[in-house]
Protein backbone atom coordinates (compact mmCIF):
# COMPACT_ATOMS: atom_id res chain seq x y z
CA UNK A 1 0.00 0.00 0.00
CA UNK A 2 1.27 3.12 -0.97
CA UNK A 3 2.37 6.05 2.02
CA UNK A 4 1.54 9.66 1.79
CA UNK A 5 3.62 11.88 0.72
CA UNK A 6 4.44 13.61 4.14
CA UNK A 7 7.54 14.79 6.29
CA UNK A 8 8.06 12.51 8.79
CA UNK A 9 7.75 15.03 11.84
CA UNK A 10 6.15 14.60 15.36
CA UNK A 11 3.64 17.06 14.31
CA UNK A 12 2.49 15.46 11.06
CA UNK A 13 2.83 11.93 13.22
CA UNK A 14 0.35 13.42 15.65
CA UNK A 15 -2.09 14.78 12.45
CA UNK A 16 -2.12 11.56 10.62
CA UNK A 17 -3.39 9.96 14.38
CA UNK A 18 -5.78 12.27 14.57
CA UNK A 19 -7.07 11.79 11.12
CA UNK A 20 -6.50 8.43 11.31
CA UNK A 21 -8.84 8.11 14.27
CA UNK A 22 -11.66 10.45 12.36
CA UNK A 23 -11.54 7.66 9.58
CA UNK A 24 -12.19 4.36 11.63
CA UNK A 25 -15.00 6.49 13.01
CA UNK A 26 -16.09 7.41 10.09
CA UNK A 27 -15.97 3.83 8.52
CA UNK A 28 -17.95 2.21 11.48
CA UNK A 29 -20.77 4.63 11.10
CA UNK A 30 -21.09 4.48 7.20
CA UNK A 31 -20.81 0.51 8.12
CA UNK A 32 -23.83 0.85 10.22
CA UNK A 33 -26.08 2.54 7.68
CA UNK A 34 -25.18 0.95 4.96
CA UNK A 35 -26.67 -2.27 6.87
CA UNK A 36 -29.40 -0.34 8.03
CA UNK A 37 -29.71 0.51 5.00
CA UNK A 38 -29.58 -2.27 3.30
CA UNK A 39 -32.34 -4.07 6.29
CA UNK A 40 -34.75 -1.00 5.07
CA UNK A 41 -34.04 -1.63 1.26
CA UNK A 42 -34.98 -5.67 2.05
CA UNK A 43 -38.23 -5.24 4.00
CA UNK A 44 -39.22 -2.64 0.89
CA UNK A 45 -38.52 -5.05 -1.40
CA UNK A 46 -40.55 -7.64 0.05
CA UNK A 47 -43.33 -4.91 0.14
CA UNK A 48 -43.04 -4.58 -3.64
CA UNK A 49 -43.49 -8.17 -4.13
CA UNK A 50 -46.33 -8.71 -2.06
CA UNK A 51 -48.01 -5.78 -3.23
CA UNK A 52 -47.17 -6.71 -6.54
CA UNK A 53 -48.38 -10.17 -6.74
CA UNK A 54 -51.52 -8.92 -4.76
CA UNK A 55 -52.28 -5.95 -7.70
CA UNK A 56 -51.48 -8.82 -10.36
CA UNK A 57 -54.14 -11.00 -9.37
CA UNK A 58 -56.72 -8.35 -8.81
CA UNK A 59 -55.91 -6.73 -12.62
CA UNK A 60 -56.60 -10.83 -13.73
CA UNK A 61 -59.55 -11.28 -12.20
CA UNK A 62 -60.53 -7.51 -13.78
CA UNK A 63 -59.46 -8.31 -17.40
CA UNK A 64 -61.35 -11.43 -17.10
CA UNK A 65 -64.48 -9.86 -16.16
CA UNK A 66 -63.57 -7.52 -19.00
CA UNK A 67 -63.15 -10.05 -21.23
CA UNK A 68 -66.04 -11.89 -20.92
CA UNK A 69 -68.34 -8.57 -21.27
CA UNK A 70 -65.96 -7.74 -24.56
CA UNK A 71 -67.46 -10.97 -25.84
CA UNK A 72 -70.71 -9.71 -25.80
CA UNK A 73 -70.79 -6.62 -26.76
CA UNK A 74 -67.81 -6.30 -29.24
CA UNK A 75 -64.95 -4.35 -29.58
CA UNK A 76 -66.25 -1.44 -31.59
CA UNK A 77 -69.10 -1.08 -28.62
CA UNK A 78 -66.22 -1.17 -25.57
CA UNK A 79 -64.89 1.56 -27.63
CA UNK A 80 -68.12 3.94 -27.76
CA UNK A 81 -68.52 2.76 -24.61
CA UNK A 82 -65.41 4.44 -23.05
CA UNK A 83 -64.29 7.02 -25.27
CA UNK A 84 -65.13 9.72 -22.16
CA UNK A 85 -63.35 8.35 -19.21
CA UNK A 86 -65.44 10.01 -16.02
CA UNK A 87 -63.03 9.40 -13.44
CA UNK A 88 -60.19 11.54 -11.87
CA UNK A 89 -57.75 11.87 -9.13
CA UNK A 90 -56.72 14.22 -6.46
CA UNK A 91 -53.03 12.85 -5.40
CA UNK A 92 -51.01 14.91 -2.75
CA UNK A 93 -47.19 14.23 -3.90
CA UNK A 94 -44.14 14.79 -0.81
CA UNK A 95 -41.42 13.42 0.72
CA UNK A 96 -40.08 11.24 3.42
CA UNK A 97 -36.81 10.43 4.89
CA UNK A 98 -35.32 7.10 4.55
CA UNK A 99 -32.04 6.77 6.41
CA UNK A 100 -30.75 10.20 5.11
CA UNK A 101 -32.61 9.75 1.49
CA UNK A 102 -35.49 11.67 0.46
CA UNK A 103 -38.12 9.29 -1.41
CA UNK A 104 -41.75 9.84 -2.31
CA UNK A 105 -45.17 9.68 -0.52
CA UNK A 106 -47.82 9.75 -2.67
CA UNK A 107 -51.48 10.08 -1.17
CA UNK A 108 -54.82 9.87 -2.88
CA UNK A 109 -57.03 12.77 -1.21
CA UNK A 110 -60.36 12.05 -3.61
CA UNK A 111 -61.44 10.45 -5.96
CA UNK A 112 -64.49 11.86 -8.46
CA UNK A 113 -66.31 10.16 -11.13
CA UNK A 114 -68.58 7.72 -11.73
CA UNK A 115 -68.65 4.60 -14.22
CA UNK A 116 -68.80 6.25 -17.30
CA UNK A 117 -71.66 4.53 -18.89
CA UNK A 118 -75.05 3.68 -18.11
CA UNK A 119 -75.77 0.54 -15.81
CA UNK A 120 -78.07 -0.75 -17.83
CA UNK A 121 -76.10 -0.42 -21.65
CA UNK A 122 -73.48 -3.59 -20.56
CA UNK A 123 -73.26 -6.86 -19.09
CA UNK A 124 -72.63 -6.86 -15.45
CA UNK A 125 -69.29 -7.95 -16.21
CA UNK A 126 -67.98 -4.93 -17.43
CA UNK A 127 -69.12 -3.55 -14.15
CA UNK A 128 -67.02 -5.77 -12.20
CA UNK A 129 -64.32 -4.95 -14.36
CA UNK A 130 -64.37 -1.55 -14.16
CA UNK A 131 -65.07 -1.22 -10.40
CA UNK A 132 -62.20 -4.07 -9.68
CA UNK A 133 -59.69 -1.56 -11.62
CA UNK A 134 -60.66 1.73 -9.91
CA UNK A 135 -60.06 0.15 -6.31
CA UNK A 136 -56.72 -0.70 -7.80
CA UNK A 137 -55.75 3.22 -8.03
CA UNK A 138 -54.87 3.15 -4.69
CA UNK A 139 -52.63 0.29 -4.69
CA UNK A 140 -50.87 1.27 -8.03
CA UNK A 141 -50.08 4.76 -6.50
CA UNK A 142 -48.33 2.87 -3.81
CA UNK A 143 -46.37 0.27 -5.72
CA UNK A 144 -45.16 3.35 -7.65
CA UNK A 145 -44.00 4.64 -4.05
CA UNK A 146 -42.30 1.50 -2.96
CA UNK A 147 -40.71 0.56 -6.27
CA UNK A 148 -38.91 4.13 -6.45
CA UNK A 149 -37.98 4.04 -3.05
CA UNK A 150 -36.74 0.58 -3.64
CA UNK A 151 -34.43 2.31 -6.65
CA UNK A 152 -33.69 5.14 -4.68
CA UNK A 153 -32.45 3.00 -1.87
CA UNK A 154 -30.58 0.95 -4.40
CA UNK A 155 -28.38 3.92 -5.59
CA UNK A 156 -28.05 4.91 -2.08
CA UNK A 157 -26.79 1.77 -0.73
CA UNK A 158 -24.42 1.73 -3.77
CA UNK A 159 -22.91 5.42 -2.99
CA UNK A 160 -22.36 4.49 0.53
CA UNK A 161 -20.68 1.04 -0.06
CA UNK A 162 -18.14 2.94 -2.40
CA UNK A 163 -17.78 5.25 0.45
CA UNK A 164 -17.05 2.35 2.89
CA UNK A 165 -14.50 0.51 0.59
CA UNK A 166 -12.62 3.92 -0.19
CA UNK A 167 -12.07 4.09 3.23
CA UNK A 168 -11.19 0.68 4.29
CA UNK A 169 -9.32 -0.01 1.13
CA UNK A 170 -7.57 2.98 0.93
CA UNK A 171 -7.23 6.02 3.15
CA UNK A 172 -7.46 4.14 6.36
CA UNK A 173 -4.23 1.56 4.56
CA UNK A 174 -2.88 4.42 3.63
CA UNK A 175 -2.96 6.13 6.94
CA UNK A 176 -1.35 3.39 9.02
CA UNK A 177 1.56 3.05 6.02
CA UNK A 178 2.39 6.41 6.66
CA UNK A 179 1.89 6.79 10.50
CA UNK A 180 4.69 3.28 10.57
CA UNK A 181 6.54 5.08 8.14
CA UNK A 182 6.75 8.14 10.40
CA UNK A 183 7.18 6.37 14.00
CA UNK A 184 9.96 4.38 12.05
CA UNK A 185 11.92 7.58 10.94
CA UNK A 186 11.89 9.02 13.68
CA UNK A 187 13.18 6.26 15.51
CA UNK A 188 16.04 6.09 13.35
CA UNK A 189 16.88 10.03 13.93
CA UNK A 190 16.43 9.12 17.47
CA UNK A 191 18.95 6.37 17.51
CA UNK A 192 21.17 8.49 15.26
CA UNK A 193 20.79 11.38 17.80
CA UNK A 194 22.07 9.46 21.27
CA UNK A 195 25.16 7.65 18.72
CA UNK A 196 26.25 11.12 18.17
CA UNK A 197 26.16 11.74 21.67
CA UNK A 198 28.01 9.03 22.72
CA UNK A 199 30.39 9.60 20.40
CA UNK A 200 31.05 13.09 21.44
CA UNK A 201 30.78 12.25 24.73
CA UNK A 202 33.70 9.74 24.26
CA UNK A 203 35.59 12.29 22.31
CA UNK A 204 35.77 14.62 25.24
CA UNK A 205 36.80 11.75 27.81
CA UNK A 206 39.46 10.77 25.65
CA UNK A 207 40.41 14.59 25.93
CA UNK A 208 40.01 14.97 29.46
CA UNK A 209 42.04 11.90 29.79
CA UNK A 210 44.81 13.34 28.05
Amino acid sequence: MARLNVNPTRMELRRLKTRLKTAERGHKLLKDKSDEMIRQFISFVKQNKALREEIEGELRDALKYFMLAGSIMGEENIEQTFAMPSLSFTVNTGLKNVMGVDVPKLEILSTEGALPYAITSVPSDMDNAVLKLNALAEKLLRLAEIEKTCNMLAREIEKNRRRVNALEYVMIPQLKETIKYIMMKLDENERSTIIRLMKVKTMLDNQNDR
